[in-house]
């Protein structure tokens, strides 16, 4: 195992706890600032991986004063920790509507900004951000191939635009558009399936200046295609993944230069047999996505995961690996940001090695003031 994810005083971490290496994060940060040329003004990290305080004022600090978010309780954060400029990535509907004007209202200072994919969507929206007398910024978010969520470019979108700039209390404030489908490893490929993407949003920006509309922002991508809108003019990137990286991407993608900050430490509970182990790292404080291996052991050659439960995951190894119960095991996960969620708190281990506290996950709940 690299020495780098070594801890020194790691018997006084109970298991399964989730430890994030600072060294680590404050490279990755760096390494994301270097990929837009040292331009923060082109950086809108997503706060959806870390979810914590502490890590916005390491990027605040770093110069990244804007951010991107997917849910009321990290927008809250967000501005809670001094971020005037938040995208909250994700249509509000239903109570979350009221809930958003309640947040805008709390912190007048913040440039709020949500999207919409949907005539009714927009209608609501408007509805009630209206009667509040409050002006919201509203992003429309583009479906180019993922089919998620987002409007297909064409007609309908300009409508949707459109109707945005009418409405009461609303203005257009240009295209979000998130490419979750993107998944080639080569970097060509990647790069010739990112222009398909910058192709529609630049159709959709064309035509939306043909008829007077302006399109002020527009925000693009996520970890595997930051590298390539990184150097797409008049586009922020917003990569999350990253901050923490993982052994998912770190396979897929090891062009990106980023290195997993983020580690499970777990211990054998039992030894049934002589070639098997078994950890006290369930499902519960792992994802369980995607599917396949969840994560990959660090410290131990040639082990191969079994069969995961709520509070187990079994473990082969060769005969005559060395075993013993209670021996920590250092586990990078597949996809860190659904770990994160599963912890209220994480280890944070310092540049000499030594977990030093922890450091509360304070946007994991879904509640917002």
């Amino acid at each position: 195992m690299d020495k780098k994810y070594r801890i020194q005083n790691a018997e006084t971490i109970p298991s399964p706890s989730l430890v994030v290496y600072l060294a680590q994060v404050q490279q990755n940060i760096e390494c994301a600032i270097a990929m837009v040329d040292g331009d923060v003004s082109k950086l809108r990290p997503h706060a959806k991986t870390h979810k914590t305080a502490e890590i916005i004022a390491m990027e605040r600090d770093a110069g990244i004063y804007k951010h991107k978010c997917a849910t009321l309780r990290e927008a809250e954060m967000l501005a809670q920790n001094g971020i005037e400029d938040i995208l909250i990535a994700y249509q509000m509907v239903g109570p979350n509507i009221n809930r958003f004007v309640a947040l805008q209202q709390t912190y007048p200072d913040a440039d709020f900004k949500v999207v919409v994919d949907h005539s009714e969507a927009v209608t609501a929206l408007s509805s009630a951000v209206a009667k509040s007398g409050l002006t919201v910024k509203v992003m429309l978010d583009l479906d180019v191939g993922m089919h998620r969520t987002g409007i297909p470019v064409g007609d309908g979108a300009i409508d949707v635009y459109a109707q945005i700039e009418a409405s009461d209390g609303l203005q257009a404030w240009g295209l979000h558009v998130y490419d979750g489908h993107i998944h080639d490893e080569d970097v060509t490929e990647r790069q010739a399936s990112c222009n398909k993407s910058i192709a529609q949003t630049q159709e959709i920006q064309d035509r939306l200046s043909a008829k007077g509309l302006e399109v002020p922002l527009i925000v693009m991508g996520g970890t595997p295609t930051f590298p390539m809108y990184a150097k797409t003019s008049g586009v922020e990137a917003s990569p999350g993944t990253f901050i923490f990286h993982d052994y998912g991407y770190t396979t897929l993608f090891p062009d990106l230069g980023f290195t997993p900050a983020a580690l499970l430490l777990s211990r054998i509970i039992s030894i049934p047999t002589p070639n098997r182990i078994t950890l006290d790292l369930g499902h519960k404080a792992i994802a369980a996505d995607p599917d396949g291996a969840r994560g990959i052991i660090l410290n131990v050659e040639d082990a191969e995961v079994g069969k995961q439960h709520e509070e187990h995951w079994a473990i082969d190894v060769p005969d005559s690996t060395p075993m013993y119960i209670g021996q920590e095991i250092y586990v990078c996960p597949t996809h860190i940001c659904p770990c994160v969620a599963l912890h209220p708190f994480y280890y944070v281990v310092d540049t000499d090695g030594y977990c030093r506290g922890t450091w509360e996950v304070t946007a994991r709940n879904r509640s917002a003031a």
